[in-house]
């Protein structure tokens, strides 16, 4: 199957809507159910307030998921001297930690949290081959949670960049209603910057971890756009 698939554009201003390969399985159960549930309402009780109501929010939470799973088209950065985005959502995080799991030294982390409302695909902060790539088993603390980075069910990821060698640490993080996150990459495998990476299905975060002498382009509570928005430069 495609990696996209063509829907009918409901909050997207194109006529034809991309949804994401993630969104298969839940999109063809949810029209099953949420299409059911106002038929056995209507076959046992028949039409009245209680029908519509239930027929609306079945519509609403349907439209929600389209818009969950959508790919919208996007003007991507390509720039050698600039990180942008993995991610569409809301810097929650600026600040200067150690890194302890791969990279071993005090770094500049930059979090950005993804509500439900946010496309939820992770793209490449820069181009470059994949150093390190690691999945870990976790709990499912929400997602802005200071131990979640850590405790969470996440994943560590490592691009050395192409042309400095230098290199940055992405890490993807369930949250408390995220509980599957995919990822499309391995050790080795040279990757472009802004392409896509991994998916967090229903609210998540993602962590990017860069050198100290890289300056920070972003502020606390600024949006995001995943591939879009120049999060730092060097």
């Amino acid at each position: 199957m495609n990696e996209l698939s063509a829907f009918p554009s409901i909050f997207a201003p194109e006529i034809i809507m991309k949804l994401h390969k993630e969104g298969t399985q839940t999109l063809s159960i949810g029209v099953i159910v949420l299409a059911g549930i106002p038929l056995a309402i209507h076959h046992y009780v028949g039409e009245g307030i209680v029908f519509y109501i239930f027929s609306g929010l079945c519509a609403m939470t349907y439209l929600l998921l389209l818009n969950f799973f959508r790919i919208p088209e996007k003007n991507l950065v390509q720039d050698d001297g600039k990180i942008v985005a993995p991610c569409d959502g809301k810097v929650v995080v600026i600040e200067e930690v150690f890194e302890s799991e791969y990279l071993k030294e005090n770094r500049r982390q930059i979090s950005i949290f993804m509500s439900p409302l946010n496309v939820h695909n992770n793209v490449n902060g820069i181009s470059g081959i994949v150093s390190y790539f690691k999945y870990h088993p976790g709990k499912y603390l929400v997602a802005w949670h200071p131990k979640s980075s850590t405790e969470n069910e996440r994943t560590s990821y490592a691009i050395r960049h192409s042309k400095s060698g230098k290199e940055i640490l992405m890490r993807q993080i369930a949250g408390a209603l995220a509980r599957r996150i995919c990822w499309y990459v391995k050790p080795g495998d040279l990757v472009n910057q802004g392409h896509e990476f991994g998916f967090i299905k229903f609210g998540s975060r993602v962590d990017i971890f860069i050198p100290l002498d890289a300056k920070v382009e972003v502020q606390l509570d600024q949006i995001t756009v995943g591939g879009e928005t120049v999060i730092a430069s060097w």
